[in-house]
């Protein structure tokens, strides 16, 4: 139920700017501050503050050199202020703070969600259950279709972004922070993004799309397994084409294809009795009603990015930016995700 620990080594913050500002701009807030940090992300850092009973959720970009666009702490408010009233998963957004100069970067203060987060295996409290693996799965694919059907114009997020050549923007915006990205050649990125660029499907419609959802990032009630009680790290999140989204979900369910001999370093992905991805995706077509004809085109997409992603954090251990040991290996994953979309393609 709590994953907050102790802070990690090299990335405490200046706990007492957080806390004058925090009682500045939070009202209410009494009693003695104390901090934890949350150890499951890999790229933003997030804490939890509390006040007493008050918790609060403090989140910032990592240090270090950002790539641009990556890590929007004003995207990610903009969002949460708004999306809460019209999908529930999503956490409520308190405040942003845009003055760096407080801990370093900007950041946003959310509500903190209760709850449990299937991260590698099957958790104990969900193995009595008939069927959980298939269950957990379906609610995570029936809370990204439900986010995929909100009304985003109603919602008020309609300039989060430009729908109109959003593929053509990803592709371009992708292989740029690969360029950034880069601890030697690769020309088989290239070969890739090359093929992308050949075929690009046609938007069938308009969603707010997530980018990052996944079983690490979707938290649950102990006691159900079918259903979705809140949704974390929307700092990716925009307007665009929602099996680019789904297929993003895609990639981060076990994958039979991947040479784990050949890569024995490739971080740990689900394990247990959890269902193929041909359930997932026969759950977001029944859910969305979508054409997914063209969806191994959005596979290939997501898995380059994916390496693309796995690089940028392996290049920050690499630079010094951050001590965390678990993004040594990420180099290795890059190259696993790479040699997986030459296979497919």
């Amino acid at each position: 139920m709590d994953d907050a620990k102790e802070i990690r080594k090299g990335e405490a913050l200046d706990w007492n700017k957080l806390e004058a500002y925090l009682r500045t701009h939070i009202s209410e807030l009494s009693g003695e501050m104390k901090v934890a940090q949350f150890h499951g992300g890999h790229a933003n850092l997030t804490y939890l503050v509390t006040f007493g009973d008050t918790e609060l959720v403090v989140r910032r970009p990592p240090f270090g050199k950002i790539a641009p666009g990556a890590h929007d702490m004003k995207r990610e408010y903009r969002v949460l202020s708004k999306l809460y009233k019209h999908f529930l998963p999503a956490p409520r957004a308190y405040h942003l703070c845009e003055e760096e100069a407080v801990i370093g970067s900007k950041f946003v203060v959310l509500e903190r969600k209760r709850g449990v987060v299937v991260r590698y295996k099957m958790l104990d409290c969900f193995k009595p259950f008939d069927r959980a693996g298939e269950r957990i799965a379906e609610a995570m694919i029936k809370a990204q279709a439900t986010l995929h059907l909100v009304d985003y114009e109603e919602a008020d997020l309609s300039s989060l972004g430009k729908p109109e050549g959003f593929l053509e923007r990803q592709l371009r915006g992708w292989a740029k922070r690969w360029e950034l990205s880069k601890t030697d050649d690769s020309t088989e990125m290239d070969e890739i993004l090359k093929w992308l660029q050949q075929d690009v499907p046609v938007t069938q419609r308009v969603s707010i799309i997530h980018n990052d959802i996944k079983p690490d990032n979707c938290q649950f009630q102990p006691d159900n397994p079918d259903e979705v009680t809140a949704i974390f790290d929307w700092d990716m999140c925009t307007l665009g084409d929602p099996l680019f989204d789904f297929a993003a979900t895609l990639s981060y369910w076990p994958e039979p294809r991947f040479d784990r001999s050949k890569y024995p370093s490739l971080p740990v992905t689900l394990q247990g009795d959890f269902p193929s991805k041909s359930f997932l995706i026969e759950k977001y077509q029944t859910y969305t009603q979508l054409d997914l004809s063209r969806l191994q085109w959005y596979e290939v997409f997501a898995f380059w990015k994916g390496a693309v992603i796995a690089q940028q954090l392996y290049k920050r251990y690499v630079d010094g930016d951050t001590k965390d040991v678990r993004m040594k290996n990420f180099g290795v994953s890059a190259k696993a995700m790479v040699d997986l979309v030459l296979k497919m393609i």
